[in-house]
């Protein structure tokens, strides 16, 4: 008795700093945000007045909050297209591979862009979109497709489609090695007994593998929308949320309400939204899964 009383006092020993150092520096913050959420603050003279709920009933009447909300949404599912359910598919045809060489030369390939920061892949993208130097531009001319040249990043109707395809490309190679070590791990003895049974590359993949990567999908699902919520270095780098706010994100909103509209209480209630939005989401897949493990 005395042997467990001591066993389990020091297991305390070792989880009791961790726990303080998360409640610190990841519930504390958390807190101290929705009180600031509620306050009108002047980060530079440093005077404060309570406001309550108003800062939140300016977000209902604040049309760019809305679009940025939106391009967080388009961004989340574009994302869980390519970077879900589309590096999936490419670990498949991967690993489908026979040839061990050609597996390894492959997954090099596929990772590279993610060995890049965001930053970089941003100013990288930046040159690619720029359109009088730009290599996009001078491949559609050379082509035959002069007329889709453009300003890819000046364009409210074009900005935030051009962010999203440098940000899949440079986040698809991650995803799809982790979905190819998930892959990895199921016996090859499934896949054999499958063949024999005469399922072909499609039904072995729809029956055998599909099921069996579930929750790595789940966790690539929860990773990718809390990511395309987080979104704000791809933004700032390429277009800083223009033209006209067109490519604002609930991140770089924030930022400049806070930090440029000196308006730190809002920024704080967008914060707060944002903070509501992925754990909502975060809870709501972690309940399928567990509901799609119990069935399975």
């Amino acid at each position: 008795m005395r042997a467990n009383l001591l066993q389990r006092t020091l297991g305390l020993a070792w989880v009791v700093p961790a726990l303080v150092l998360v409640g610190v520096f990841v519930y504390l913050p958390l807190v101290q945000n929705l009180q600031f959420s509620t306050l009108k603050w002047d980060i530079y003279s440093g005077s404060q007045e309570y406001v309550g709920l108003d800062n939140y009933v300016r977000l209902v009447d604040d049309p760019v909050f809305w679009s940025s909300l939106g391009n967080n949404v388009l961004y989340a599912v574009i994302s869980i297209v390519f970077q879900v359910f589309g590096a999936l598919l490419l670990a498949a045809l991967v690993e489908s591979v026979r040839s061990q060489r050609w597996q390894r030369a492959l997954r090099a390939v596929y990772f590279v862009p993610s060995a890049i920061s965001m930053t970089v892949a941003g100013l990288l993208f930046y040159f690619i979109y720029e359109p009088n130097l730009g290599p996009l531009n001078h491949a559609l001319k050379a082509v035959g497709l002069p007329e889709l040249a453009q300003a890819w990043l000046g364009q409210e109707s074009t900005a935030m489609a051009a962010i999203i395809a440098m940000s899949q490309w440079q986040g698809f190679g991650y995803s799809t090695l982790l979905f190819a070590v998930a892959i990895q791990r199921i016996p090859s003895q499934i896949y054999g007994a499958a063949a024999i049974d005469g399922v072909g590359p499609i039904g072995r993949f729809v029956h055998v593998t599909l099921p069996l990567v579930r929750e790595m999908t789940g966790i690539m699902t929860i990773l990718t929308v809390s990511g395309a919520f987080q979104v704000f270095n791809e933004v700032m780098v390429m277009t800083a949320g223009g033209p006209n706010n067109s490519s604002q994100v609930l991140g770089t909103w924030l930022y400049r309400s806070g930090f440029v509209r000196n308006n730190f209480g809002y920024a704080a209630a967008i914060a707060t939204v944002l903070f509501v939005i992925t754990l909502g989401i975060a809870i709501a897949q972690l309940r399928a899964s567990r509901r799609r493990r119990v069935e399975w």
